[in-house]
Order: structure tokens, then sequence, then C-alpha cells
């Protein structure tokens, strides 16, 4: 304490230390196996690690890059998206790169948002997206994705999204694939976003890191609805498409102001970062379909053998449509406080999972509600799946 203050200012007190950090090593203090944290527990391709190779031996970006990254990788995202979704993107002042998606949230948020400006965000979200908005001094308003259990799903209500906007609404922070439900927004839900954002005249900063992994509907960037082009800043990363989390290698598409906007924040936070990876990330990007259909259906099957597992367990499984996570809730299991539950789990039955409580303002709203993480190898999910089901004994 120095004059008699806090030394955390007020804007991030309410954070601490993420249940990540907590999680992650509550699993190695026990050796559980670590369902927590969304990272993969292998290396992607070997032609995406040698290309990093190739490029650090010959000094591509061991000096500092470019800021907006690196031409050859810049020209790769608007090629991918072009070739994906058919939208067209300058790779001169249409595409930032940034240090993973994280930092294109963080930027996004303090260059758009204003103090007193209100930001409204689907609940559960991540949780930097609460801290980004809190450092820019913006308020965030959630508005709750509901769980049906007769579905197995989680639904956004339209009505409540529109009864959110207020004269002070700056922007809408969308992810789709969402995390931690695994929904994946339809058209239909998209098409009702962007005739909003276009009526009442807020932007829209959206999640797309889990773009290709889809397991049920299909991947529709907002940009690529009417009135959206403009107003939308669409971020991505390499680590979930292709298993390099590391490497911290994300971007930015948007039209040429927003992305100076973004630039203009986003140089006083790392300025540039990951030189050598991002030659790497632009070769990865253009692999063939086959290889992100094989990301896609190895995933699916993960997805369905920890569902399987869980449902075995006694849980109420939220199958994904999309992301790297599973929903649960616990209360069949005679639980209702997630925390405490997460924090007993690795004594209990040698696995690590998330309570989903740190996702939402409404803490209530997400207090029996587990989060488990499929992107692991096979081995690594059936063991877990048979420690868990000593739950049920």
């Amino acid at each position: 304490m120095t004059q008699g203050r806090p030394l955390l200012n007020r804007r991030l007190a309410e954070f601490g230390t993420t249940i990540f950090a907590e999680m992650s090593a509550l699993a190695v203090r026990t050796g559980a196996i670590n369902l927590g944290q969304g990272f993969p527990d292998t290396d992607g391709p070997e032609e995406v690690r040698e290309a990093a190779v190739r490029a650090l031996r010959a000094g591509h970006g061991n000096q500092y890059p470019p800021g907006p990254g690196v031409p050859e990788l810049r020209t790769a995202i608007t090629e991918h998206q072009l070739r994906r979704y058919a939208l067209a993107y300058d790779p001169d002042t249409e595409v930032l790169v940034t240090a993973g998606a994280t930092e294109a949230i963080a930027a996004s948020m303090l260059a758009l948002l204003e103090p007193g400006d209100e930001v409204i965000a689907l609940e559960p979200y991540y949780d930097s997206y609460a801290a980004c908005i809190a450092m820019a001094g913006a308020t965030r308003v959630p508005v709750t994705l509901h769980p049906e259990p007769s579905t197995g799903s989680y639904r956004l209500d339209l009505d409540e999204l529109r009864a959110a906007v207020t004269p002070r609404t700056r922007l809408l922070l969308l992810n789709t694939p969402h995390n931690p439900t695994g929904t994946v927004l339809t058209r239909e839900e998209l098409a009702a976003i962007a005739s909003l954002a276009c009526e009442r005249d807020f932007l829209v900063v959206t999640d797309e890191v889990y773009e290709h992994l889809v397991f049920e509907g299909e991947h529709l960037p907002l940009s690529s609805f009417p009135g959206m082009r403009e107003r939308t800043v669409t971020i991505s990363s390499a680590g979930k498409t292709f298993s390099f989390t590391g490497w911290k290698v994300g971007w930015i598409t948007a039209s040429p102001e927003l992305v100076t906007a973004v630039r203009s924040a986003k140089q006083f936070l790392t300025y540039v970062s990951a030189g050598p990876f991002q030659y790497a990330v632009a070769e990865a990007l253009r692999l063939p379909d086959s290889y992100f259909d094989a990301l896609r259906a190895d995933l699916r099957a993960k997805r369905d053998l920890l569902s399987s597992g869980l449902a075995e367990a006694g849980f109420q499984v939220y199958r994904p449509a999309g992301t790297y996570f599973v929903t649960t809730d616990i209360r069949p299991l005679g639980e209702s406080d997630g925390f405490a539950f997460c924090r007993a789990l690795p004594e209990r039955c040698g696995v690590v999972a998330i309570p989903n409580a740190v996702f939402y303002d409404h803490r209530e709203q997400g207090a029996p509600f587990v989060r488990f993480a499929f992107c692991k190898r096979t081995d690594v999910l059936e063991e877990a799946a048979s420690r868990l089901k000593t739950l049920a004994a």
C-alpha cells in the first residue's frame, strides 16, 4: 500500500489470478489429467513446425517484423478469407497481425471504447473479455445464453439482446463458435444481429478463433452479412486451428478505418511479436482442405468420446456444436457449487475442469456448470472418462 491506496487499479481489482492458472497449478500438484485449460497435448502439422525452423535459420523475422505483420502472412490471411468465405480484404490496409487473439481483443477494446461506453457480450464469456472491457473504462452488459436440457444446447434470446441495446451501446463483443458453451450461431441469428447493429448503429468485434472447429452447422462470418463489412472487426488466430497455441499469432480483418484504429492501440502493447512464426502460419493457412477436414473429424470424435464418458459418469451434458469444450451440469451428481466441485475433483478422481461461473457476471446462473476440454489425445480422454465414472459409483 502507498498513499493509502491499493496497488492494483480499481478497474482490475475484481479479476486477480485467472482460474486457468489456479486449476493448471492444481493439476501439476496432484498429477491429475488437465481437462481445464484449452491447449492440445500434441503439436500441429510437422510441415508447419518445419516452416518455422526454416524461417529461424533463414533469419526471417528474427528482428522486428513490420508493425502490421509480415506481408507473407497478411496475404495468406486475405487468401484464406476469400477462399473460405468469399470475403475480399486488402492485405496492406485491412489486415493486422497480433500477439494472439487475446491481444487483438485488448487492442480493439482499448482503441474503440471510451469511458462510459457500454459493451454487450454473450454470457458466459471468455474471461479476458471482461478484463479488456474494464481496462478500456467501459461497462460490460451481459446477455445470457440459456441452457436447454431437453436439447443439450444453449440458446440466444434475440429479444433479450435487443433489449440490452441502449444509446450508450458502442459495440457488441461476439464469439461464435462460442467458448465455453460450444454454441454456433445460426444464419438466422447472425442475420438478426447484423440487422440490429445497422439499425442501432453499433460496432461488432467478433471472435472467430474456433472457425474451423464446427461439428454441426457451419461457420458464417458476421462481416459477410449486409451492412456489416464496414462495422465489424473479425478476430482469428493460428493457435486453435493449427495446434500451436504457444506461438501466439492472431489477426484482425476489418475496414481500413477500423484497422487503423486498432493498430493505434496495438502498437503500444507488443508492437510486434512472433516474427518467424508468422512465416510458418502463412504456410499453414495454405494447407489443403483435407487438413481442416481431418482436424474437424478428429475433434468431433474426441468430443463424442468425452461427452459419452461424462454422461455415463452422471453429468448432464451439453454437447457442443463447435470449439474444444463440453459444458456439463453437476446437479445430477448432487452438487451445485462448480468452484467447490472443480477444486475437489483432482483429489476425488484425478481430473481437472473449469467452473463456468468464472465466465458469468451473474455467478448464480453459472454456478452448477463445469467445462471440460477434449483437445487431448484419445488415450488421455479415455483415461479421464474412466476416472470420472467413479463419481457415479
